[in-house]
């Protein structure tokens, strides 16, 4: 339980600092036997800080949560 929360706190600490993801990916537009023509789209991902402080949220819970349960056995 505490390896999920420890990745929520990254994954929440990733999303509140890098706002959005841009990446690109490569489409073929004309395909001729001696003509090929490609370009790139681009694709944005947006990352809601709300989500991000959530995420940071849970984790911390979850890791709390692994050492008390841990601690008392």
């Amino acid at each position: 339980m505490r390896a999920i929360g420890i990745v929520l706190i990254i994954a929440g600490i990733i999303a509140l600092a890098v706002p959005s993801i841009t990446f690109f990916t490569s489409e073929r537009a004309v395909d001729t036997s001696f003509l090929k023509i490609d370009y790139q789209k681009p694709h944005t991902l947006i990352l809601n800080p709300i989500v991000g402080a959530v995420a940071m949220i849970a984790g911390i819970a979850l890791v709390f949560a692994g050492s008390r349960k841990t601690g008392t056995v």
